[in-house]
């Protein structure tokens, strides 16, 4: 192990019985003093040619999904779903497959870096400067923008920020923003009078009608819902269910459903009610207040759905013992997203499926949660920009989010941050924030680390999911929780009593102490260190019960909602709407295993393209690869296009997670990144309207041939010497 801790020692941290097996699977609280080593120094536990295996949490979005990793002489060499965790049930999506190409990463930041300066600080300096910028300011004047993972980090800045009077952290990330979580989480709350997140049971439903919500790609909980679409097929046991899709642009989940409604962007509130309208009239009995107010012909006009089909789907809808509605993605990024989340919600009232199977419920809480606690929307940001602009903040301390790259360049994040006096990045990587700030002090990578990850959406059982290290730390990076910890003691006062921890693991432990008197959970533990061993042995703790909410339906269809159409920014031709690559997402760019990975309807690699209906290409005489110029009222962009029918010919699309001008030599200057289009435009719940900007197309004569995946040979006809 090492000449300073020896095997005695260690056996003696351990404990005896259950405890001691589980630390020395690396799943203790102990094992934060063993070091995992590369073969040629082999750690005297580990046998040659045999395999470790750690579980932990993936760090690669915030969903919570639960790893296994499987190491080899101190190296972790493969990432596979731990199949007892209640979320992903031993599977996982290609980010998190992915995720090692982020630990062996050659562009990682590997030591303290203060800007200007051609040589590394030492962590003790690094410390030092994080005490003084806590206790040289006034608390008000120290400001923290945290990503959404992880939970543990999140919590111990809020108790740090609360003991001590400094300003809470605000947490953002791009894919809250682009799945519109505020907005879901208000609707929930207006409707229901329970601000969480919905959760939909695409498993056990016969008929799914789904506004926008790209479950199958990047949208809240991707792997859970893929999971429950593959209930809705299955046909075994029970009638294979049915996927209508409604929205302007074929995502991949359109590309499964059995019907697919291309839907005039803005117009989805008014369908929604529309079909709540007839299918109310179909099961009989007084309408209800929600879609009282609907105009069936109006609704079909405006959204150039036939009035044929939305009695169709209505039909379906009505008669089904399992409907199921839901709203998302591009739906509610529009200025009426409210609307259309409360109109799409008020289906599932009229359904009566509220706490069924097939049905809607409200979100379980993780176990030592009292309330839910959504990362902050645009319109938030916004004012806490506005904040930096004014020179509030003396000090900004960012981790696991990049605003430079994952904020539009509208809200004005890169300006407003010249007025910080002292801006501190946390990050792994050397991205775009990075780059600006005057200290980078490198936490561990995913892998590397401790911590846990509430899991807010997509399963049954309230879990708080376990997080440890399957390898010892490649470079000389340090855990912010421990950075924080130290840096409170030298501050001492106030800010030591805060964080009275020797280290990150201990804090972990005083936090998850609260569960180990509860019956109900995955496994039951004699004492604190045990249940802590356990804890990280299994890959976290979930209580064995069904903890989501069934709301009442009362509440919803007695409710008056307006359905009006959408405004939309801008005097250009074409409805815009950026969609998150289901590859990239905002923080896969860095990995060459994820560029090489073809987008599943474009098979576009390595970069970014416009996407463009043939009849639109045609009347603009623009061919595959031809270089356009997008032009919004925030910004503009070139780029290639691509040619693709499943698309509206009034509707661009473009992909979100290229276009960094940093982040490593996989990821800089590849494609463009379709935050620079968008305004300051939000809807009612404060959610960025990205679905809400209209654009103009200008031909550059120039061309790009995309890498794609396909043969352009015969692909809609082309090269084939004739149209088809």
């Amino acid at each position: 192990m090492s000449e300073q801790f020896s095997r005695r020692d260690f056996l003696k941290l351990a404990g005896l019985g259950a405890a001691t097996t589980a630390v020395l699977t690396g799943c203790g609280p102990a094992s934060r003093y063993v070091k995992r080593e590369p073969y040629m120094e082999m750690p005297e536990y580990t046998a040659t040619g045999q395999s470790t295996y750690y579980a932990t949490t993936c760090r690669e979005c915030a969903a919570g999904c639960g790893l296994v990793v499987r190491t080899h002489q101190g190296r972790a060499i493969k990432t596979e779903g731990n199949a007892n965790h209640p979320l992903n049930l031993g599977k996982t999506c290609a980010r998190g497959q992915a995720s090692l190409q982020g630990l062996y990463n050659p562009d990682r930041v590997t030591d303290p870096i203060k800007a200007g300066s051609p040589l590394p600080m030492d962590w003790d300096a690094a410390i030092q400067v994080v005490a003084d910028a806590l206790k040289n300011n006034k608390p008000e004047e120290v400001a923290f923008l945290m990503g959404m993972a992880p939970d543990h980090l999140f919590d111990l800045v809020s108790d740090l920020a609360k003991e001590t009077g400094m300003n809470a952290p605000i947490r953002f990330g791009a894919l809250g923003m682009f799945e519109a979580r505020a907005t879901l989480s208000q609707a929930a709350g207006n409707l229901f009078g329970e601000a969480g997140l919905p959760y939909f049971d695409v498993g056990g439903a016969q008929v799914v009608l789904s506004f926008g919500a790209n479950f199958l790609e990047t949208w809240l909980s991707p792997v859970s819902y893929t999971r429950g679409f593959t209930g809705l097929r299955e046909a075994q046991t029970k009638q294979r269910g049915t996927l209508v899709q409604f929205e302007a642009r074929m995502s991949a989940t359109g590309g499964k459903a059995d019907e697919w409604i291309p839907l005039r962007p803005g117009t989805e509130a008014l369908v929604a009610l529309a079909i709540g309208k007839l299918a109310a009239e179909i099961k009989g009995g007084a309408m209800p207040r929600a879609f009282a107010g609907v105009d069936v012909l109006d609704a079909a006009s405006k959204s150039g759905i036939k009035l044929e089909t939305l009695e169709h789907i209505a039909g379906m809808f009505a008669n089904s013992a399992g409907a199921l509605a839901i709203p998302g993605g591009a739906a509610l990024g529009q200025s009426n997203g409210l609307e259309v989340a409360e109109a799409v919600l008020a289906l599932n009232a009229l359904a009566d499926n509220f706490g069924k199977p097939g049905g809607m419920s409200i979100s379980a809480l993780a176990p030592d949660q009292t309330e839910y606690h959504r990362p902050a929307s645009a319109k938030e940001m916004q004012d806490f920009i506005q904040k930096m602009a004014g020179g509030k903040f003396k000090v900004l301390f960012v981790h696991g989010v990049n605003p430079f790259f994952e904020l539009p360049n509208s809200l004005g994040f890169h300006s407003a941050s010249k007025n910080v006096a002292q801006l501190i990045s946390f990050s792994t990587f050397r991205d775009e924030t990075a780059r600006e700030a005057n200290y980078v002090f490198p936490d561990h990578h995913g892998l590397e680390a401790w911590g846990y990850q509430r899991v807010a959406t997509g399963a049954m059982q309230p879990v708080l999911s376990g997080a440890q290290p399957v390898v010892s730390p490649f470079y000389n990076t340090r855990a912010t929780a421990d950075v924080m910890i130290a840096a409170a003691q030298l501050a001492g006062g106030s800010f030591a009593q805060a964080l009275p921890y020797a280290d990150e693991v201990e804090f972990l432990q005083t936090k998850v102490a609260s569960l180990l008197g509860e019956a109900d959970g995955s496994f039951s533990a004699p004492n604190p260190q045990t249940f802590m061993a356990y804890f990280q042995q299994y890959g976290g703790w979930w209580r064995n019960m069904d903890g989501r909410v069934a709301p009442s339906a009362s509440g919803a269809l007695n409710r008056s909602i307006k359905g009006d159409m959408a405004e939309f920014a801008g005097e250009g031709e074409f409805f815009f709407i950026p969609f998150v690559s289901p590859t990239l997402a905002e923080a896969g760019a860095n990995k060459p295993w994820l560029q090489e990975l073809p987008d599943p309807t474009t098979t576009v690699m390595w970069n970014t393209w416009l996407e463009m209906n043939p009849e639109t290409a045609h009347e603009l005489h623009i061919e595959n690869d031809d270089v356009v110029r997008v032009v919004s009222d925030a910004g503009a962009l070139e780029l290639p296009v691509y040619v693709y029918p499943a698309i509206r010919p009034d509707t661009v699309a473009m992909p979100f997670g290229q276009g960094h001008t940093a982040y490593g030599r996989y990821a800089e200057g590849r494609g463009v990144n379709p935050n620079d289009l968008l305004g300051q435009h939000f809807n009612e719940a404060g959610d960025l309207a990205f679905a809400g900007m209209k654009v103009k197309i200008e031909k550059t004569g120039k061309k790009r041939p995309l890498s794609r995946l396909e043969s352009i040979m015969g692909v809609y006809g082309e090269g084939l010497g004739e149209e088809h």
